[in-house]
């Protein structure tokens, strides 16, 4: 049934184009006729923010009419993701970490959107993710964290930047043993300050929204969760390289539009993302905010997306994790 409402919606597009005296590949070369917003689901300082702010930078020259970036940070990205389909418009676009809402399906009975509506367009980078500590703990290792955790049960608090990574970091701690109390965040962000300050001590985030607090020597980085070590923190080992590969997990960002939006608008932003990661500002500037430039077709993107899903479920289940009303 949803088949043929998304087939018969994709139709009346095509419809709508011809009545107008276009094909859909020439509106497409039409669009935009006005300002483009990027809705986010983190706050300001996020990896994603920062690509976010770079590609909009260049697509509003490239389209000729300003992109606008939103943040709407909290409701474990209900909030963007729900401003975003609410909007039902072709102009409005989500600029979104995977790791937002691959888990929503795990984590919540009740999850109020339909994922059909968020229809991949293109890949646009990787954000390095980290497992930080305070510096003020002492620990240098994952294996040192490890030790710590187990000879203090319940005494180390933990944070993590979206329901994915805490999922990923709650299988690792369950794997082990270790009972490490979580603390939410409204808006996960926040949660470096308290970082630290020692007042939690076990983070999952971006390399970038620590970056500031890595540099002033607050907080340590002891590993990172893709599968690749960050350029602007090379010393720092991957969970793999670390000994922990249940701890690894991609940060996957890009770009989403509505359902309605007809394929060949979405292959011709696709291909705008493509030709502004070519500009050498855009990868010198990710790369010391720790990301990497990841262009990809929308196919890739939904892949990848259908990969990470699947890993998060095979964690749920060994964690017998039941969804919350």
């Amino acid at each position: 049934m949803k088949r043929h409402l998304m087939i018969l919606l994709a139709g009346a597009v095509v419809l709508a184009c011809l009545f107008a005296g276009r094909s859909p590949i020439q509106a497409a070369d039409a669009w935009p006729q006005r300002p483009v917003r990027f809705i986010l689901p983190l706050g300001a300082g996020a990896g994603s923010d920062i690509g976010a702010r770079l590609f909009a930078d260049r697509l509003s020259t490239r389209w000729g009419h300003p992109v606008v970036v939103e943040n709407r940070p909290g409701g474990d990205g209900f909030v963007a993701i729900n401003a975003f389909i609410g909007a039902h418009d072709d102009h409005t676009l989500l600029f979104a970490p995977t790791s937002t809402f691959t888990a929503h399906p795990i984590l919540h009975s009740k999850v109020p959107y339909d994922r059909a509506d968020l229809v991949p367009i293109a890949r646009v980078t990787n954000t390095l993710i980290a497992l930080s500590v305070p510096s003020a703990l002492k620990v240098t290792t994952v294996k040192q964290l490890v030790e710590r955790a187990r000879a203090e049960p319940g005494k180390l608090n933990r944070a993590s930047i979206t329901g994915a990574l805490d999922l990923v970091l709650s299988g690792f701690l369950k794997g082990l043993d270790l009972d490490v109390a979580k603390v939410p965040y409204r808006d996960p962000v926040l949660a470096v300050t308290d970082l630290a300050q020692n007042r939690i001590q076990v983070y999952t985030a971006a390399l970038a929204i620590i970056q500031s607090q890595l540099q002033a020597g607050t907080i340590r980085a002891i590993a990172m969760t893709n599968h690749q070590r960050a350029p602007a923190a090379p010393d720092v080992p991957t969970a793999v390289e670390a000994g922990y590969p249940e701890l690894e997990f991609d940060g996957l960002v890009g770009l989403f539009g509505p359902r309605t939006m007809p394929p060949a608008l979405r292959d011709r932003i696709a291909a705008d993302i493509r030709e502004v990661a070519t500009d050498p500002y855009i990868e010198q500037r990710l790369t010391a905010t720790g990301q990497i430039l990841n262009p990809g077709t929308a196919a890739e993107f939904a892949a990848a997306i259908d990969g990470q899903m699947t890993k998060l479920a095979a964690i749920a289940k060994a964690l017998d994790i039941k969804p919350e009303d």
